[in-house]
């Protein structure tokens, strides 16, 4: 299966497409950050996939999903800060217990208030994805914020160690989280970096809180499905939400097809 590796996800598209911000030819710019924007021809108040970068990388790399704007969503991709004295570029003040460079979450609702009163994108249907650290993000995010945006798809990205308690969300939440069932960057079961400083989380543990966020009555899924180049499992019993864990057979990468698979989820709990 083909990835999308960070590299490729930070070189940028055409520019046909791009809005205009403040002088500028695609970054847009709020009080507490930046970000780009790509707009779908001819679609008035488009739906929007809003997706935060991995390590290193910017939000210029979302514009590359260009069949979400086939499909009318416009493209919003947010900057992440560097850290000081970091070897691996901007990323996001994700991790509860370390220190935090800029309060996300508000960054995010200053970009979708923004790109709806300067773009007209739909403010009420905006899926909010990432990858790696954009996934983990996205995930503390959901957690914390889950009126943020109308649904969550994390990539390759989850909590880190020490998990959320099981109560710790705030509501429940339509998600999905996808992960490559070869990643040895992010792997399903987490690993400790920084000679054991921090420690990425378990992938099936952090399913287990949702499953708690959303009160579903088994741990076990309810369907699945593996006939295609991603293997779905979903929870559809739950009291409320969504929630479904798609793998695919690559490594740490967003696989070939998920834009279209994500929108695809998102357009089916409309």
């Amino acid at each position: 299966m083909k990835i999308m590796t960070l590299a490729v996800l930070g070189v940028v598209a055409s520019t046909a497409a791009f809005a205009g911000c403040a002088g500028s030819e695609d970054t847009c710019k709020t009080l507490l950050g930046e970000y780009h924007i790509a707009l779908p021809e001819g679609v008035e108040n488009p739906p929007a996939l809003l997706f935060l970068h991995g390590a290193g990388g910017t939000g210029k790399g979302a514009l590359r999903m260009k069949a979400a704007l086939d499909r009318g969503y416009a493209l919003i991709g947010p900057n992440g800060l560097k850290r000081p004295n970091s070897r691996f570029g901007p990323g996001w003040s994700f991790h509860p217990d370390r220190p935090k460079q800029r309060d996300e979450i508000a960054f995010v609702r200053e970009i979708i208030a923004d790109a709806e009163q300067t773009h007209g994108v739909d403010s009420t249907r905006i899926l909010l994805g990432g990858f790696s650290i954009g996934g983990s993000m996205t995930s503390y995010m959901a957690c914390d914020a889950p009126d943020l945006a109308a649904a969550f798809a994390p990539v390759a990205g989850s909590f880190w160690r020490p998990h959320p308690d099981m109560a710790a969300c705030q509501g429940p939440v339509k998600l999905l989280h996808t992960h490559g069932w070869k990643d040895k960057t992010v792997p399903l079961e987490g690993r400790p970096l920084g000679g054991g400083t921090i420690e990425q989380g378990d992938v099936f543990y952090a399913m287990q809180i949702w499953r708690e966020t959303n009160t579903c009555p088994g741990m076990r899924a309810d369907s699945f499905d593996t006939s295609g180049p991603f293997w779905h499992r979903k929870w559809e019993t739950c009291e409320a939400g969504a929630l479904e864990f798609v793998m695919h057979q690559g490594a740490h990468g967003i696989p070939k097809g998920w834009t279209d698979m994500a929108l695809d989820w998102f357009e089916s709990l409309e």
